[in-house]
């Protein structure tokens, strides 16, 4: 059934899915945790080696060997960028990482065209440095639309269309969510755009290396690129500007004016070694990655809905990214989840699996995910079916402070879980006892939310 990686590379991912594993013998133990999302591929690092400790040449200085061997280096990473979206290598300026590359995007085309035009159009559901960003035109004069999504996560093309005034300069959506895991038809997007001369931009962090990407067919403009992201090292990312038809950005920093002065500051040889290395693994790994990824992710969703009731998959269920899910677990506190999965790390919004995610984490997360669920659940239920029957106080998750002073057992009285049926109602025990059911409770009122 799981397709087969070389016997090298499932050696090289042996050596780094151990780590956080037993340590020291002691009891403890991390599994499923955003680590293997974003740590860095053993490959990348060897490709890093040599420019940390013998190429030690600053790539712009341009009268010895020593800069001429590094600035070679760069070049080549920035072919390597450049390659795995279909892009001129002389359209890549490498910056600290997706934040500054969003920054640089909507901040610096909007000011430079702020003499004719002053609004800007991005969605909801964006990252926070985008939102901020736009925020922050806002406060200098800019106005900007904030387009919602439809309840599948993804906007509705005509509300794109409606948005679009005589004076929009740019239009900023990204590919993937980055909380649930949904793809935005970026190439009707990009269409719309170009029918409309504006500018796009999308943040592409979650789906570089992930998904096939053509800046060219999609009618991209700007696009922006996160090292980590595609198991590259931290620190360092890329912004995509279209060079025909010409883009103008307005610098946010001034210096030595080097990335054609847009990005002044020396370029970090190591990371942008490492960060090439990584867009060609995952460029020559794309196609193995998703089909692995897709797997594990359907091993993880079919293994949690088989055993627990009234959870729902957030986000359209086809146009998404496999290795991004989001799940809200119905009557369960999120901190209380969070909390009781102690063993896992976790993150707010979903679950993610990378290429080093084993089918050991998978499951394992899964039990711990089952137990802890349903646990919280029975102590809601215990707390709930014993309040007074007159009046209907609104029922209250158990709470972390619940949670630490209980046994991580679960009660030996309770031999019920909630019903798939929101109609059903559990059996009170006792005189003097109210019943409750659990469709009366919001369905969406807490996600549960882990990064494998």
């Amino acid at each position: 059934m799981w397709v087969q990686r070389p016997a090298a590379l499932r050696a090289l991912r042996g050596l780094v899915v151990c780590q956080g594993r037993r340590l020291s013998g002691a009891a403890t133990q991390q599994h499923g945790s955003g680590k293997n999302k974003e740590k860095r591929d053993p490959r990348v690092l060897d490709s890093m080696l040599p420019y940390l400790v013998h190429y030690y040449g600053n790539p712009h200085s341009r009268t010895h060997a020593y800069g001429w061997e590094s600035e070679s280096a760069m070049e080549k990473a920035r072919q390597q960028v450049a390659s795995i979206i279909e892009a001129d290598p002389r359209e890549i300026i490498f910056t600290s990482g997706a934040t500054e590359s969003n920054n640089i995007a909507i901040k610096g085309v909007a000011r430079f065209y702020k003499s004719r035009k002053k609004h800007i159009i991005t969605t909801q559901t964006e990252h926070k440095c985008v939102l901020d960003s736009c925020r922050a035109l806002e406060a200098e004069g800019f106005n900007v639309t904030y387009l919602p999504v439809k309840k599948n996560g993804i906007i509705d093309l005509k509300d794109l269309e409606n948005a679009i005034q005589p004076d929009t300069s740019l239009v900023s959506v990204m590919t993937v969510n980055n909380e649930i895991g949904v793809k935005q038809p970026v190439s009707d997007i990009g269409q719309i755009c170009s029918s409309h001369k504006i500018y796009f931009h999308t943040d592409a962090a979650q789906a570089v290396g992930k998904i096939p990407l053509n800046v060219n067919d999609m009618k991209i403009d700007l696009m922006s690129i996160s090292g980590h992201k595609i198991y590259g090292p931290k620190g360092v990312g890329a912004i995509y500007i279209r060079r025909r038809p010409r883009v103008r950005v307005e610098p946010l920093q001034s210096g030595g004016g080097q990335e054609r002065g847009l990005r002044s500051g020396t370029v970090p040889t190591p990371l942008v070694v490492g960060f090439g290395a990584a867009c060609e693994l995952a460029q020559q790994e794309m196609t193995y990655d998703h089909k692995r990824i897709s797997l594990l992710a359907d091993r993880l969703v079919t293994k949690i809905m088989a055993e627990i009731p009234d959870v729902v998959m957030n986000g359209d269920p086809v146009d998404r990214y496999p290795g991004c899910i989001n799940l809200s677990f119905a009557y369960v506190e999120g901190e209380s989840l969070l909390m009781a999965l102690k063993e896992v790390a976790l993150s707010s919004g979903r679950f993610g699996i990378g290429r080093f995610t084993t089918e050991e984490e998978v499951d394992y997360t899964v039990e711990k995910c089952i137990h802890q669920v349903k646990r919280l659940r029975e102590m809601r239920y215990n707390q709930d079916k014993r309040r007074p029957c007159p009046g209907k106080p609104s029922a209250r998750a158990p709470t972390s402070a619940d949670l630490a002073s209980s046994s991580s057992s679960a009660p030996e009285s309770w031999t019920e879980t909630p019903s798939k049926n929101s109609d059903a109602t559990p059996t009170p025990v006792g005189e003097d006892i109210c019943s409750i059911t659990f469709s009366e409770l919001p369905l969406n009122q807490t996600i549960g939310s882990f990064i494998l």
